[in-house]
């Protein structure tokens, strides 16, 4: 792993994430792994903030790669998941203190964020704790605290580990595409991407972290509803239709709460891997909402 211990320096933008190096950065003595990609520049960067589980290797690169042909991209391993060190908190709040620490460490003043299932969990907290850092925020596949269902990730997670551990398949087909030959073949064909990348593959989650995960993403769920009305940010919304991990009502809610949330209709025949499954319609549409104008 090609991985600079100290302060990042520049690199030439990359055309594919299946090539981006591994890089590392000290967050308080901590190395947290990252990859970048896409136009360097004066631009605001585009922070990515991955689901339970995830590390830099579970990113689409068909996401990655359409959004960094024109926006700066990093993609990164929180605290203790992956490569990164430390040890993973188990609530949502400290998962943010520690992403807002790595934006920093990168010396970034101002970001986009993408945040993704839990990512989207830690992406709400950013944005409502850190105004002057964020100016746009994209939710997916993801809900507001206390939303219905979220507390329940716990057990389909692990039903769903289960049953892909008893057929041989990775448990993402079960949790992230619907059951559907459409869905099946989507599942399969995202699961190959995946393989794309042969080199300098990131290391798996540990069970330690795993249960972190899990347990920060139930505190989440059993929360008190919150309150959106704090993130004042421009806020697109996207989901699959039938989401089972964080049920799709939670991105209705979401649209609908958010001061200046916007609704990207839900995508047919998908799940909780909506925007993988339709990678290209959402990064069209991603792209139209962070280039637009700031008044917009």
């Amino acid at each position: 792993m090609s991985a600079p211990r100290s302060s990042p320096t520049p690199t030439p933008a990359r055309s594919s994430y299946k090539d981006a190096p591994t890089r590392s950065v000290s967050v308080r003595g901590v190395d947290f792994v990252y990859r970048q990609l896409g136009p360097e520049g004066d631009g605001v960067p585009l922070i990515l903030l991955h689901h339970l589980t995830a590390v830099l290797d579970n990113w689409d690169p068909r996401v990655v790669d359409g959004l960094a042909a024109r926006r700066r991209v990093i993609t990164f391993d929180n605290r203790g998941v992956g490569a990164s060190g430390g040890s993973t908190p188990d609530t949502i709040e400290a998962m943010a203190r520690d992403a807002v620490l790595f934006i920093r460490a990168l010396g970034f003043e101002r970001v986009d964020l993408l945040g993704l299932s839990m990512g989207g969990f830690i992406a709400q907290v950013i944005a409502a704790q850190e105004p002057q850092l964020v100016r746009r925020v994209i939710l997916a596949g993801t809900g507001p605290a206390g939303g219905p269902g979220i507390d329940k990730v716990t057990a389909l997670t692990l039903q769903d580990i289960l049953k892909g551990f008893v057929t041989r398949k990775d448990p993402k087909q079960f949790l992230f595409f619907t059951d559907t030959e459409h869905g099946r073949k989507e599942a399969r064909a995202f699961l190959e991407r995946l393989k794309e990348r042969t080199d300098d593959r990131d290391k798996a989650i540990s069970l330690t972290s795993f249960r972190a995960q899990l347990k920060a993403i139930h505190r989440w769920g059993l929360q008190a509803p919150a309150d959106l009305s704090r993130i004042h940010q421009p806020v697109l919304v996207a989901n699959g239709e039938n989401d089972r991990m964080v049920p799709s009502e939670n991105t209705l809610d979401l649209a609908a709460r958010l001061p200046r949330g916007e609704l990207v209709p839900l995508y047919p025949d998908a799940g909780h891997g909506g925007i993988f499954q339709c990678h290209d319609a959402f990064v069209a549409r991603a792209l139209a909402f962070l280039e637009a104008r700031p008044d917009a």
